[in-house]
């Protein structure tokens, strides 16, 4: 899969849906996750050859993300696309399994970066979700298939963060009013993994 073609259709679904994620981080963060993702991506999609190696690719991305975008989601979209390039690292050409090997690697890495795990209302409540279903379809599906799989899991997991009490990061300080509000950074990360769906139906 060409990474470059997903760190383009990110940046324009990120900058489609910028205001909406200013909205969400609004309620429970500084109201710039919108902003700060767009501006990241915006870079990364300057900075990605087309044609490059993927894990190449996706290292120059999550370095471009850490020096660009702001507050706690830099860091754990750095490491996020770092994990990834661990995954693909020395692949030439990847399938679901690779993929969902990438995404487990990924995966952890946010977890080790900002010590969310499942329920604490952030992005690790649509990673997690993401990455078991890829994991499940990996086997007897086509790449496109276990990425839609996995983008449809992240986006359930996203909407599942409303009813949560936010147990890390700014949102944590708002203690019972964080309930009844969507993660931005599960919802970003949803975004991100339809893009991906789409990128690989595409190619």
């Amino acid at each position: 899969m060409d990474v470059a073609a997903w760190v383009r259709a990110g940046a324009a679904v990120l900058e489609q849906e910028r205001d909406r994620l200013n909205r969400l981080d609004a309620d429970i963060g500084d109201g710039d996750h919108g902003a700060n993702m767009t501006r990241g991506f915006k870079a990364a999609a300057e900075r990605v050859a087309s044609g490059a190696p993927a894990a190449d690719a996706l290292r120059t991305v999550g370095m471009t993300l850490l020096s660009t975008v702001g507050g706690a989601a830099g860091p754990l979209y750095g490491s996020f696309f770092i994990g990834l390039a661990g995954g693909l690292r020395d692949v030439s050409d990847a399938d679901a399994d690779v993929w969902a090997t990438a995404l487990e690697a990924a995966t952890a890495a946010v977890q080790r970066r900002g010590k969310a795990e499942p329920g604490d209302k952030t992005m690790v409540d649509a990673l997690v979700p993401a990455r078991d279903a890829l994991r499940g379809a990996a086997a007897g599906a086509s790449l496109q298939e276990a990425l839609q799989a996995a983008a449809d899991a992240a986006q359930k997991g996203a909407e599942a963060t409303v009813p949560l009490l936010a147990r890390k990061g700014r949102a944590s300080y708002l203690g019972e009013r964080s309930i009844g509000h969507q993660d931005p950074g599960a919802t970003s990360t949803a975004l991100l993994l339809q893009a991906l769906a789409a990128t690989a139906d595409e190619q």
